[in-house]
């Protein structure tokens, strides 16, 4: 028995549903030459669904054709903060069409890093795409990079969105903040390395209800794998981390995070 196959021993007695990846981009072409064999070691992982955020309109189409093509993955779509100035033709209604199959709006939100596009143009944006969301009934997958608290005050505004707060990385007060509007914190790969103490604190002590576990793969790999492309069969890593930092079960970790995902997409009833 390989240490890979033994390891998964830990995982064998997970419900039906398997482990979630609530956040991956599968469709990246990182994955163009090997996405067959990605997902056969997720699936040997016990990876039996994974969300996958588009960023930018330009991939929409391809996003949509990668989920149909795999069983188990499932789309959201939107405008990533970064790619708010790409417009490729009128986003806003093409957006509308696509979100007829998504299971979510995002990847969306607000990025204040050096060179991100005009600020005024992110605040539009996205309060236009919260608007959609909440219209449709659709959680929101978010993203904030130096904007937390700007983005805080935007929610307070679409008190009826639910959502997650991707790679999650606030204080304990601004994670409070966001579960007491009803979303969810995302946590991978980030978390995982020895240095970020306050983020593995966090990790350690959240309510275990509100906390959703992401690879983003291509991106932002574990601990172990550094330099590495991400995929979603380390999410079983990332899962591990969690369940060793708060003193529980890793059945218990991964069974909870799965029903998180599984109830705030609603993918119980999906294939």
């Amino acid at each position: 028995m390989s240490s890979f196959d033994a390891g998964a021993e830990k995982f064998a007695d997970l419900s039906v549903h398997g482990l979630v990846d609530s956040h991956c981009h599968l469709d990246d072409a990182a994955f163009d030459d090997d996405r067959d064999a990605v997902l056969r070691r997720a699936d040997m992982a016990g990876v039996r669904k994974m969300v996958l955020p588009a960023y930018t309109p330009r991939y929409w189409r391809r996003l949509r054709e990668t989920c149909h093509r795999w069983p188990g993955l499932f789309p959201a779509y939107g405008v990533h903060p970064l790619y708010l100035e790409d417009r490729h033709g009128q986003w806003e209604a093409t957006l509308a069409t696509f979100l007829a199959d998504a299971v979510a709006l995002g990847e969306i939100g607000l990025d204040a890093s050096a060179g991100a596009p005009d600020a005024a143009c992110q605040r539009a944006g996205f309060t236009t795409q919260l608007a959609m969301a909440q219209q449709l009934g659709l959680p929101v997958i978010l993203h904030a990079r130096q904007s937390l608290e700007e983005m805080l005050l935007t929610l307070r505004r679409f008190p009826r969105l639910r959502g997650v707060l991707h790679s999650f990385s606030g204080s304990f007060v601004q994670a409070q903040r966001l579960t007491d509007m009803g979303f969810l914190l995302g946590l991978g790969g980030a978390f995982t390395h020895p240095r970020a103490q306050r983020l593995r604190a966090m990790a350690a002590t959240l309510p275990a209800e509100f906390l959703l576990v992401e690879t983003d793969a291509p991106w932002q790999p574990p601990h172990a794998h550094p330099g590495a492309r991400n995929e979603p069969a380390y999410l079983r890593e990332i899962i591990a981390e969690l369940a060793q930092l708060r003193h529980t079960p890793v059945q218990e970790i991964a069974r909870i995070t799965a029903q998180n995902a599984l109830t705030l997409f609603h993918l119980q009833d999906m294939s």
